[in-house]
């Protein structure tokens, strides 16, 4: 299977710098449309609700094209551990953007990555370069400027870095998941246990949508659902060092969003955090000749 991917990554490049952007530019809907129903709806019932709909997107699909086989059969404990990570994440995200401008959450939860090589060298033993230190160094540095600490910390950013260290667990966990499984059936588990996990706080949160917001929810699950398959499918088509740079499209987008919707603009802190964020994940760019650079390194962004 992994001479397969290799193999497309190599011939298909372009298309998978497509999906990938086309990923990123459809997360910060899905971001604005979870923003939009917080201030009607509990964060813990959108956040329910956003894998409620995408199951019943995916699983008809998943059904049809596998014949009742809906899950990937190898892995099941990477794909249990890296579902609860992401779920965690998104989670907390959705708490956070339900307080904070859009382009603020994600500025800080895209510290997610950086500390992902953080937790590659200790706990996947993975070698510490000097290029990966700085990174380390500006992606801290980053994270401090959005944060402030010498005036009030808010505590929606506080909770976006703490989506940003749960989404480096994801990409630890996720690290060659994606890889030897079919995307659609790392999409359906990753459904299934998202809404199953994510049940109970939706129940003690429960609120019967109004029609008029019924729309908004179906469109939050069935581009979310979109945006996964996407990202998950382009890593079969590039490398992770072609597609990381792309990440970025999701800040650009939340902040246009954030302004046109939400007439949010961002800090002068913001911004200056969110350079040396981006600064620091374009550093782990440049890697050695003869490292793996095949592992999934940024799919999901954002949960």
């Amino acid at each position: 299977m992994a001479t397969t991917v290799d193999s497309e990554a190599r011939a298909r490049p372009t298309l998978g710098i497509v999906l990938m952007a086309a990923a990123m530019l459809s997360i910060p809907l899905v971001d604005g449309i979870a923003k939009f129903l917080s201030a009607d709806y509990s964060p813990f019932f959108i956040a329910w609700a956003r894998y409620a709909v995408a199951c019943a997107v995916v699983l008809p699909v998943a059904a049809i094209r596998f014949k009742g086989e809906i899950f990937p059969a190898e892995r099941r404990a990477s794909h249990m551990l890296r579902t609860v990570f992401l779920v965690s994440g998104m989670t907390l995200y959705f708490l956070s953007i339900a307080t904070v401008p859009l382009a603020t959450a994600v500025s800080a939860y895209f510290v997610g990555p950086i500390i992902a090589v953080a937790l590659a060298a200790i706990v996947l033993k993975e070698r510490l370069t000097h290029g990966k230190i700085a990174s380390l160094a500006l992606g801290f540095t980053g994270a401090i400027v959005i944060l402030r600490p010498d005036g009030d910390i808010e505590p929606g950013i506080l909770l976006a870095l703490g989506a940003g260290l749960t989404f480096a667990l994801y990409l630890i966990a996720t690290r060659q998941a994606s890889l030897v499984s079919d995307p659609v059936k790392t999409l359906a588990f990753q459904c299934v246990i998202g809404m199953v996990l994510l049940t109970p706080q939706a129940i003690l949160t429960w609120a019967t949508p109004a029609w008029d917001a019924v729309m908004f929810f179906l469109a939050l699950g069935a581009l979310s659902a979109f945006s996964h398959v996407l990202s998950i499918a382009a890593f079969r088509f590039a490398e992770a060092s072609t597609l990381s740079p792309l990440v970025y499209l999701e800040l650009l987008g939340s902040t246009v969003i954030g302004y046109l919707v939400f007439k949010d603009i961002p800090q002068g802190s913001t911004i200056a955090g969110a350079v040396l964020i981006v600064t620091a994940g374009l550093i782990l760019l440049k890697r050695p000749t003869g490292v793996d650079q095949s592992r999934p390194g940024n799919a999901d962004a954002a949960g």
